[in-house]
């Protein structure tokens, strides 16, 4: 898997590759279970829908812009200030919000929102891409999509969890208890030997060389040899490219995510089945980003987004249909198509990025696209619970959903550098 043959450097590769995992799965996990905390904190605290998901919004908003933090403290001071730093904010917010002490709208910005946000940017995928390229050489893309994967397998494993744990001791409690988890990987991450993590593997490095299916040679170089500055890329279409991908998709995505369990409450699910199917969701989104990494690698990148776009928009039109035709056959063709695909174009583009822009200046470029994801989750967010509050009803959401899902497909053909797999040089 890695680029050297020797046994001793498998090990620590897969060890870093298990430890990104692990993060992103505990800090993307812990604030994608937000939309299990939506009904309680709108009972227990009389708020309105589009109030409610306001937090989420203000989360994704410090998310992205914490992403381009990530990327700056990254390249200038290592990973280990990012994953303290991160798991501090963790800590301490999840430690406030259990404590009794959010009693307002602005506290809950303030603490899950801003700190929430940019504790899980810092130790979420900038640094892990960043990480994981200079531990693998053969295998990279494969290995960067399964720990793509990690938000789905929290969600996954998270999601069941805050609600029986809600049900149990209440929201505070299970706020509670995510802060003492964060210690305890607070206290495992100071003891770990960073100098040698972030050094990585001889000859690791992302290649020059454009993305092609196995098979055919390259022929134009992806980028120039030394990287780009980050100042170089935001004058280059395709990081707005990417950045247009990670906003659309992220709108489309989170205007249905965080409303789902409600959606289904409202269609005559109970809370437990409601929470179920969105824990499945995040099941098949651990699947689908490992599939996409796999199919990525094998097959032009932007025929495997699109396939994964039509997964969506076939999973917001199930969904949508389902007032009109109850059951659970429309929900299982939502949870299975709209869950594959959730997170399917996270990994391309991180393998893309990767091949085009690297440098001592990826991170920041990375976290800098990421600002795209974070205020696209935002918008999506509060938008569809505004829309709820304005229309009385999800239909309005479906369709922004679907429109920007679409906006998202035509950046990967219609801007040639991402199309094609190349920075042009």
């Amino acid at each position: 898997m890695t680029g050297s043959p020797r046994q001793s450097s498998l090990v620590p590769g897969l060890l870093i590759f298990a430890f990104c995992l692990l993060m992103i799965a505990a800090s993307r996990g812990m604030g994608e279970t937000y939309a299990v905390f939506l009904l309680p904190l709108s009972v227990e605290f009389g708020w309105n829908r589009a109030s409610v998901t306001s937090v989420y919004a203000v989360y994704m908003v410090a998310f992205g812009f914490g992403c381009l933090l990530s990327g700056i403290v990254y390249d200038r001071l290592g990973p280990r200030f990012n994953y303290l730093i991160g798991l501090v904010l963790l800590v301490s917010c999840y430690g406030f919000a259990g404590s009794g002490w959010l009693t307002s709208l602005a506290a809950f910005y303030l603490v899950i929102g801003i700190c929430g946000g940019v504790g899980a940017a810092m130790v979420g995928v900038v640094p892990m891409q960043s990480l994981i390229s200079k531990w693998f050489f053969r295998g990279r893309a494969t290995a960067l999509s399964i720990a793509y994967s990690g938000q789905g397998i929290g969600v996954m494993l998270l999601a069941p969890t805050a609600q029986f744990t809600i049900d149990r001791v209440g929201w505070q409690g299970a706020y509670l208890q995510a802060s003492f988890g964060f210690l305890v990987i607070l206290v495992l991450v100071m003891l770990l030997p960073w100098r040698r993590m972030a050094a990585g593997l001889p000859g690791a490095g992302p290649s020059s060389a454009p993305h092609k299916p196995e098979g055919k040679a390259p022929s134009v170089p992806a980028r120039p040899a030394a990287g780009l500055s980050l100042g170089q890329a935001v004058r280059r279409v395709e990081f707005w490219g990417f950045f247009t991908i990670y906003a659309a998709s992220a709108i489309s995505i989170f205007s249905i995510s965080l409303q789902v369990v409600a959606f289904l409450v409202d269609q005559n699910f109970s809370v437990v089945h409601a929470a179920f199917a969105f824990g499945c969701m995040g099941m098949l989104t651990i699947l689908g980003i490992a599939l996409t990494g796999i199919l990525s690698a094998r097959y032009p990148r932007h025929l495997v987004a699109t396939a994964s776009y039509v997964l969506t928009l076939i999973g917001i039109l199930a969904l949508a249909a389902l007032p009109f035709y109850p059951g659970w056959l429309l929900l299982a063709v939502f949870v299975l198509c709209f869950g594959l695909s959730a997170g399917a174009r996270g990994p391309i583009i991180t393998a893309q990025m990767v091949d085009m822009f690297a440098g001592p200046g990826l991170a920041s470029i990375f976290g800098a696209t990421n600002i795209g994801q974070g205020c696209g989750a935002a918008l999506g967010a509060f938008m569809a619970g505004y829309l709820f509050d304005l229309t009385g009803g999800y239909n309005a959401g479906f369709v922004m959903s679907l429109l920007f899902a679409l906006l998202g497909l035509s950046m990967f053909w219609l801007v040639p550098g991402i199309r094609h797999g190349r920075v042009p040089g």
